[in-house]
């Protein structure tokens, strides 16, 4: 019962990261929801272990649809930290304003309850979009129809892109997740692979 009502929690997270990602301009925030902690045990933590974990999850996706491994940049990760630390410290949840162009980096943003969640689960929530994929153009690669609901697993399994860089960070009652591409996926007109 608890793994099914966090299961929900975590679609309607998604569905809210989606709809956060072609958001233009700020907008009010949703209601907040808890989701029950499956153990009193923390997960796992630290800068190694989500390095680790970021770059396993995201190259094993990568591996499955016959793309190269992505790389681990310190340079995404520092500027992966500082997008976190702002909303961890602001409350904020959207994409962070970028210019468009080759400098642009690719962004893939998580939240949920501070420390309810293992890295492997964050990343996870991002692969599982997989199951509405199809290899179609940018912006028709999502059965749903709305590219939205499987803009992070291309992201992450976009064929252009070579390197990546995650961190984390929390205030009181959030964590915040941000993993930043170089370079970008999701190019409109054109396929992940």
């Amino acid at each position: 019962m608890a793994a099914m009502t966090r299961k929900r929690h975590l679609a309607a997270l998604l569905l809210l990261l989606g709809t956060a990602a072609c958001a233009r301009e700020a907008e009010p925030q949703p209601a907040r929801i808890v989701e029950p902690r499956v153990s009193s045990v923390p997960p796992r933590r630290g800068p190694a272990l989500l390095r680790t974990v970021m770059l396993d999850r995201q190259n094993a996706a990568r591996g499955a649809v016959g793309v190269a491994p992505l790389a681990w940049s310190d340079a995404l990760a520092a500027s992966a930290a500082a997008y976190a630390q702002e909303l961890a410290r602001t409350g904020r949840f959207a994409h962070a304003a970028q210019p468009q162009g080759p400098a642009r980096q690719g962004e893939n943003l998580w939240t949920g309850t501070h420390l309810a969640y293992s890295y492997d689960e964050m990343v996870g929530a991002w692969v599982a979009e997989r199951r509405d994929f199809v290899n179609e153009a940018t912006p028709g690669f999502s059965r749903t129809g709305r590219w939205q609901d499987v803009g992070h697993y291309t992201q992450i399994i976009w064929r252009g892109t070579t390197a990546v860089g995650c961190a984390l960070a929390s205030n009181r009652t959030d964590d915040y997740l941000v993993c930043r591409y170089a370079p970008a996926g999701n190019v409109w007109g054109q396929r992940a692979f």
